[in-house]
């Protein structure tokens, strides 16, 4: 046999396993350096569409808004809350320790993937048939928050990957776990654990528990869901859970963790009730035409008593709960200004958790008799006084007959009279006397800035008007005859303390003469004490009017002291009727509830008067005299973002 011959025998005598063997090796080198080639392939062209990281890493976000009442405690905040950017060895080890047991724990020895982590998340997701676990890093979690968009793709993936490697050879272990701890997000609007501490345990990161710590870390998986303030009992399980895994991973003893849990703290910041959340929305939308925050955090001072808006809410919804419900009525709001326009209280329905709406601001509804007052201040304006006489009996006009609440008619009355007893007939009288067009310009004057017709009708309320406009149309009364706008900022400061803008003062001008206003105050006095408004009584001199709509659709009561004006409104959002309800009854009880709370500490002081006033001299609460601007320009500024 040839050596040819020989050698072919040989080879053709190789094994069937070894030629599997032999072949197995060829294509899978084969497929091995095409997987390289591909996979360079696709790493050089995803590079080439990674973000700016050097921009990535710089801090951006939107502005905070923060809302303070007039005594400093806060309202509301929008926009990523940051606390300030911490440095790892600042902050209790028990925290990073938290996190790394719970989200990471081999991040001290990987390289920016772990692949026994990925390999036991896996096995536990088919096992559980669903998404259980994850297998993601802290490098990993860094380079998809920071660099990239939640896109689920295989090019996000790849990226994601070249980023956690770049990530870690750039930063050290350390600086990575600090970019992490200062920009993740962990519910509430928070980003970062000063943020969250100080917001859910009223605390700088630097001052957390161990069992504080935890709860930090527990939050990562689902931080709307294990959100203390809002579910507590889920919050304390997952913490629970984490100082189980700390202890797993060796960096908590048992008894460590007994005791971590046993001194937890009880209450969270976070938990406590928000007020004036309606105030809040109505305020923030009028933020932008003051100042343009652009990327400076700014604190709002507003004009709330943060004390007499959490009363207010609780009066106001116990009320409703105990009698509004039985009387067919499902909602109510209320308002209490001051002398100038400042919004002391705002309720803008029972529950805005359940609605938003602001029944204050933005629904508009027939006043009823509480428009009245400016009815009869035109009437004073063209000659006739508080005590001209006219006779309350049937009116006909063109086939109109408006009749009274209770069907009857009294004969001659005063016109103090009258208003004190809210007689229609004898309201319609005086609003043709002083001629339609008239009571419009005066309801304009004192700061009504919806549309009325203006037709006789208008004298029983039939125009549709805000709870808001309605009451600042009262201030005047209240406060010797000027026209105010309603306001809710006092001030605005950047995050250094430094002022953006403060509120000067100004108004709308004189509504009305002095002598009018004296007279009307006169006559409303007379409705809460001897007329309609009698369950409004306060001890001390008050005034104002209690107004109800066609088919008790909408229960009012306005009123004021020489110090407040307050509205109340109760009724149905589908303005559904009530059974029977005026304002009279629940809006009148709520008012004087409310307003006997906003005058404590208080001086008793007499409505304005008169004699009360010298030329060239404000009376005390009046504001300051109106800015140089166009009439309309001026309602304009006023009521722009309540609607």
């Amino acid at each position: 046999m040839t050596d040819t011959g020989s050698r072919k025998s040989r080879k053709n005598g190789r094994s069937p396993g070894m030629r599997i063997l032999v072949a197995a090796l060829k294509w899978g080198a084969t497929f091995f350096t095409w997987a390289v080639i591909i996979f360079t392939l696709l790493a050089g062209w995803y590079y080439l569409d990674l973000p700016d990281v050097d921009e990535a890493l710089e801090a951006t976000r939107r502005p905070t808004v923060t809302l303070v009442s007039a005594d400093g405690q806060v309202l509301a905040a929008r926009g990523d809350l940051y606390g300030i950017p911490i440095n790892l060895r600042d902050l209790p080890v028990v925290l990073p320790n938290a996190v790394m047991a719970t989200e990471d724990r081999r991040f001290r020895d990987h390289i920016g993937i772990d692949p026994i982590g990925v390999l036991r998340a896996t096995v536990a997701n088919v096992r559980a048939g669903r998404i259980v676990q994850g297998g993601s890093t802290i490098t990993q979690q860094v380079a998809k928050n920071l660099f990239l968009t939640p896109e689920q793709s295989l090019k996000r993936k790849f990226q994601e990957l070249m980023l956690a490697f770049w990530l870690e050879h750039r930063f050290s272990k350390d600086q990575i776990l600090t970019i992490y701890l200062n920009r993740v997000y962990l519910g509430a609007g928070t980003y970062g654990v000063d943020a969250a501490a100080r917001r859910y345990f009223a605390k700088p990161a630097a001052q957390l528990s161990t069992y504080e710590a935890a709860m930090l870390a527990g939050l990562l998986k689902a931080p709307s869901r294990y959100n203390p303030a809002a579910n507590a009992d889920a919050a304390h399980k997952r913490t629970r859970q984490v100082l189980v895994n700390m202890v797993d991973a060796g960096y908590l003893t048992q008894a460590q963790a007994k005791a971590a849990d046993k001194n937890r703290q009880r209450r969270i910041a976070a938990g406590t009730r928000r007020i004036g959340r309606h105030f809040a929305d109505w305020v923030l939308d009028q933020v932008p035409s003051f100042v343009s925050p652009g990327d400076r955090d700014v604190t709002v001072i507003t004009t709330l008593d943060a004390e007499l808006q959490r009363s207010a809410e609780r009066r106001l919804e116990r009320l409703i709960a105990a009698k509004g419900v039985k009387r067919g009525a499902d909602q109510a709001a209320l308002v209490v200004l001051g002398a100038d326009g400042a919004v002391i209280a705002m309720v803008g329905g029972r529950d805005y958790t359940k609605s938003q709406f602001n029944r204050v601001t933005q629904a508009r509804r027939q006043p009823g008799s509480a428009f009245k007052p400016f009815v009869y201040t035109a009437g004073l304006e063209v000659g006739l006084t508080p005590d001209t006489v006219m006779e309350d009996a049937p009116v006909d006009i063109g086939g109109w007959k408006p009749k009274n609440f209770d069907g009857g008619y009294a004969g001659p009355l005063t016109l103090s009279q009258a208003l004190a007893n809210s007689v229609n007939t004898i309201a319609v009288k005086v609003a043709r006397k002083a001629g339609a067009e008239k009571v419009v310009e005066t309801a304009r004057r004192f700061g009504i800035t919806s549309e009325l017709k203006a037709d006789l009708s208008l004298a029983l309320g039939t125009g549709e008007v805000t709870l808001m406009e309605l009451t600042i149309a009262y201030v005047p009364f209240a406060n010797g005859g000027f026209a105010v706008w309603p306001y809710g900022i006092r001030e605005i400061r950047d995050g250094s303390g430094g002022t953006l803008y403060k509120r000067e003062g100004s108004g709308l001008g004189r509504a009305a003469h002095p002598g009018r206003i004296a007279a009307m105050n006169a006559m409303l006095a007379r409705v809460i004490t001897e007329g309609t408004g009698k369950r409004a009584k306060l001890g001390r001199p008050a005034a104002g009017k209690t107004g109800t709509s066609q088919d008790f659709r909408d229960a009012w009561f306005i009123g004021y002291t020489s110090d407040r004006v307050a509205g109340v409104w109760f009724g149905n959002d589908a303005a559904k009727p009530t059974k029977g309800l005026t304002g009279g009854g629940l809006p009148a009880l709520l008012w004087r509830d409310v307003m006997t709370e906003s005058h404590r500490g208080l001086a008793v002081r007499a409505l304005p008067a008169e004699t009360t006033f010298q030329p060239g001299v404000r009376p005390a609460g009046a504001p300051p005299p109106a800015e140089k601007k166009g009439f309309f320009e001026s309602l304009f500024e006023a009521f722009s973002g309540n609607d």
